[in-house]
């Protein structure tokens, strides 16, 4: 039976009417784009930590340019309540590794399941590590993306690390139209590839 993300998300949302104060939330950003509705989305009823932790895209200039539209996105964005950044480590070797072997495989395969899998487990571990209440990505607002495998690999993740999954499929309720919609709102710079080299020519 196929899950509804969706409701299950509205559901913890909803549940969370009776508490004192906005529960925290470490988001995983793949870019500004993805993150926008993202963010309006979910800032009136969480405390967000953007984690912007992405050792896949290159090259190191498309890194650097992803990175600053995210933090002036942040800026410009209003929101019920403040909205952090952090930045992760642009390890890109540690995106080789997991890589090495997968190298020919297709778009949206095992190496990008392995890619969801690594800039999960730093989002995870550092959810955990300091104390939020859930952690979660915007990967899922993308049609490109499997929301069912990164929401069963973020469960596991969570699980593992012992941190709260929140679940998610942001392209309902016409996110990624919306997302589209603020991305030109805010004129965002919108790359025509996913990130990593091998996305690049396909």
């Amino acid at each position: 039976m196929n899950r509804n993300y969706q409701k299950e998300l509205d559901n913890i949302i909803a549940g969370h009417g009776q508490r004192r104060e906005a529960p925290t939330l470490f988001l995983h950003s793949c870019c500004a784009p993805c993150s926008s509705y993202v963010l309006e989305y979910l800032s009136a009823f969480f405390r967000i930590t953007v984690f912007y932790y992405n050792p896949n895209i290159y090259p190191a200039e498309e890194y650097e340019k992803r990175v600053e539209e995210q933090k002036n996105l942040i800026e410009r964005l209003p929101s019920v309540y403040p909205i952090e950044f952090v930045e992760g480590a642009y390890d890109k070797e540690r995106f080789y590794e997991m890589a090495r072997g997968l190298e020919q495989v297709s778009e949206g395969g095992e190496r990008c399941f392995r890619c969801y899998e690594l800039r999960l487990r730093e989002t995870a571990r550092l959810a955990a590590e300091r104390g939020f209440d859930y952690f979660t990505t915007t990967l899922t607002i993308s049609p490109l993306k499997n929301a069912a495998k990164l929401n069963e690999i973020g469960g596991l993740l969570g699980e593992e690390y012992q941190t709260v999954w929140l679940p998610s499929d942001f392209k309902k309720k016409n996110g990624y139209k919306r997302s589209i919609e603020l991305s030109k709102e805010y004129n965002l710079y919108r790359q025509d590839y996913c990130g990593c080299v091998f996305s690049v020519n396909r």
